[in-house]
Order: C-alpha cells, then sequence, then structure tokens
C-alpha cells in the first residue's frame, strides 16, 4: 500500500500536477489498482504456445481492382498518376 507521499513522489517522476485537493482520491485509486496487480499475481501462468499453432492468414489472392484513373477521379490535385499531398515538416 502507498501512502500520499509516495504517490506525490510518483507523480513527481511521471512530472504529472496532482493538486492537494485529488491527492487523497488519486492514492485511493492507485492502492486499488496494487490490488488488483496483487490478485494477478496469485494467478498461476500458463504458457500459449502450448496450443498448436496455426495460420490464421488467407493466401493472397488476386482480385480485380479499381484502375488509376478511377482512384484519381475524386484527387483534387493529382501529379504524375499519384494523389499530391501537402508537405509535412
Amino acid at each position: 500500500m502507498v501512502n500520499e507521499n509516495e504517490v506525490l513522489h510518483i507523480a513527481e517522476l511521471a512530472d504529472i500536477g496532482i493538486s492537494s485537493s485529488d491527492l487523497g482520491k488519486f492514492t485511493e485509486q492507485f492502492n486499488a489498482i496494487l490490488e488488483y496487480f496483487d490478485i494477478l499475481d496469485t494467478l498461476e501462468a500458463t504458457a500459449p504456445l502450448e496450443r498448436q499453432l496455426v495460420n490464421i492468414f488467407r493466401e493472397d489472392e488476386v482480385r480485380p481492382s479499381i484502375s488509376q484513373e478511377e482512384a484519381l477521379r475524386n484527387s483534387h490535385n493529382p501529379e504524375d498518376g499519384y494523389i499530391r499531398a501537402p508537405k509535412v515538416i
């Protein structure tokens, strides 16, 4: 269980400002989260790799698609067959 001084120290390390009016509630919530971790620590870990791995991806299939002209039809400023976008710096 953490106390308010420890919460203030953690908040300072994380560069989070906590007002004195919120400190009590934040400390309660922090301790509630830590209690959940205590519950999780009691569970036995199971290795998910014990199950047989199966490929869930489909095979690539060539399908008809729209033409480049159709794709550029709604573009406001196409250039050399591509959609021109503003420069981002």
